[in-house]
């Protein structure tokens, strides 16, 4: 009988599901297979609405049974939120939050320096800028763009990683990343999800030598880095289909390609 980890920690954007998109059917039957066998934790900048939208009307309809619920944790904006299926409902344990002030001042800088900059973008799908409490987030085309347009905007990341350079130079004091493929970032200084991944140690009592994470971004100006560069066993993928299909791998052989240490 092979050995799986004790918890597998997943990214969702271009991890899990196309960026902003729901979660497809091959992967929520994965997931179906893997909350049966193991813990699993989803981390990710954006927030629980976007977890409720992508992720949870889709796996509602998989009809998982309580004790597989159980074995979900959901960790948005980085993990400075964290939901878990209890009594029956999704409850939040903890929600950390920005002051009222910073979460001022880090909106009113992106806006500033992505017009400076000259990618503030006249048409949008929603809204450019998002206040998450805990996080202040910047995307270029609107929160609901498509996932070609986004694509398109900046392959290389050059736009979104000039623009977060520039704002973290303004707000020494909080902590400013490049995010998803068109977004930027900003939390209270130390939060990325490496912060998250050992707020879940301490909830979950499980070492991060028993977990593996997998995520798009691990490269070291990826958002998925941080995890990485803390030590924990780290697999690499490129959209969802490679998700499924190392995953379905690792269920059934207990075999899965890490990335090398640090």
């Amino acid at each position: 009988m092979h050995t799986l980890p004790k918890l597998v920690a997943f990214d969702l954007d271009d991890t899990l599901a196309p960026s902003k998109s729901p979660v497809p059917q091959p992967v929520l039957e994965m997931l179906s297979r893997l909350l049966s066998v193991t813990q699993v934790a989803i981390i990710s900048g954006g927030n629980f609405q976007q977890f409720q939208t992508q992720l949870l009307t889709g796996l509602t309809a998989q009809r998982l049974s309580s004790a597989q619920l159980q074995n979900l944790h959901l960790l948005p904006t980085c993990g400075t939120h964290y939901e878990r299926f209890i009594d029956g409902k999704w409850q939040t344990v903890y929600q950390e939050q920005l002051s009222e002030a910073d979460r001022k001042l880090a909106l009113e800088t992106l806006a500033a320096t992505a017009r400076e900059q000259g990618v503030w973008e006249a048409d949008t799908w929603g809204n450019i800028l998002e206040d998450r409490l805990s996080q202040i987030t910047f995307s270029a085309l609107g929160q609901k763009a498509p996932v070609a347009a986004k694509a398109a905007w900046d392959p290389d990341g050059t736009k979104k990683n000039r623009l977060a350079a520039a704002v973290q130079e303004l707000l020494p004091h909080l902590e400013v990343r490049s995010g998803g493929s068109t977004s930027v970032d900003i939390t209270a200084k130390g939060i990325d999800k490496a912060y998250g991944m050992r707020k879940l140690k301490e909830a979950t009592g499980i070492a991060l030598d028993d977990m593996l994470f997998v995520g798009d971004r691990l490269d070291p100006a990826g958002n998925d880095y941080p995890v990485y560069a803390l030590g924990v066993k780290s697999h690499s993928v490129h959209g969802w289909e490679q998700t499924v299909k190392n995953l379905t791998r690792l269920i059934e052989t207990g075999e899965i390609t890490v990335l090398p240490p640090l």
